[in-house]
Formats: structure tokens, sequence, C-alpha cells
């Protein structure tokens, strides 16, 4: 007969109370601007409505390529090129809990102005 491991129990967790969470939210500094991303256009590029209400086609940088998934109504941070101001990089995606800060705070309320929802 072969040898069998003893296998180790697991615990289960008692109930606790939600201790309140603490969200960290990078805001835009000078020169970025909140967006939605409308669509998607293939090799790392998307169109963006973003919250001064023009429309960029951005990129995603390659340093960022592999670490950052974006999607179509995701709530993205860009700065726009210094060249040509109708095209952009995505520097940063914000998760769902960072969007409801957002909006509580009234960050979002600039981009709903421009957008059909």
């Amino acid at each position: 007969m072969p040898y069998k491991k003893p296998q180790k129990k697991i615990k289960k967790k008692k109930n606790q109370p939600e201790q309140p969470t603490f969200v960290r939210v990078r805001l835009p500094r000078e020169n970025q601007f909140l967006g939605i991303v409308k669509q998607r256009l293939g090799s790392s590029r998307m169109s963006v409505a973003c919250s001064d209400g023009k429309t960029r086609i951005c990129r995603i940088p390659g340093r960022l390529k592999r670490s950052l998934w974006v999607r179509e109504n995701n709530i993205v941070m860009i700065e726009p090129w210094e060249l040509d101001n109708t095209k952009g990089d995505v520097i940063y995606k914000y998760n769902p809990t960072q969007m409801e800060w957002l909006k509580k705070q009234g960050h979002l309320k600039k981009l709903s102005e421009f957008d059909e929802f």
C-alpha cells in the first residue's frame, strides 16, 4: 500500500465584525485627466472620453502593457501628449472600490456630463 500523508484540517473562520476599509485613490495632477474608455481600437489603443470634454485616442505605454488590462467603461487616468492634444497615454486604471470613492467625492461629475449612460 502506498503511504498517504495526513491531511491538514482547515479551520473555519468565525464571523468577525467588519473593519472599516481605507481606500487609497490616486488623483489626477496637473495636465492629467480622468476618463472613461469608450472603445478599444486594438494594438493597445483605445478611445477615451476625458473629463475636459474631449475624446482622445490613448495608448498603454510599454512599461504597463502586461500589467494593465483595460476594458470598455473602465475609469482611467490619462496624460495628454505635449505635441498632440488629441492623443494621450493611459497612466492608471481605477478598481471598483476606488471608483465608488471617486463617485462619493464628486470627481466623476465632470465625466457624467459628457457621458450618455
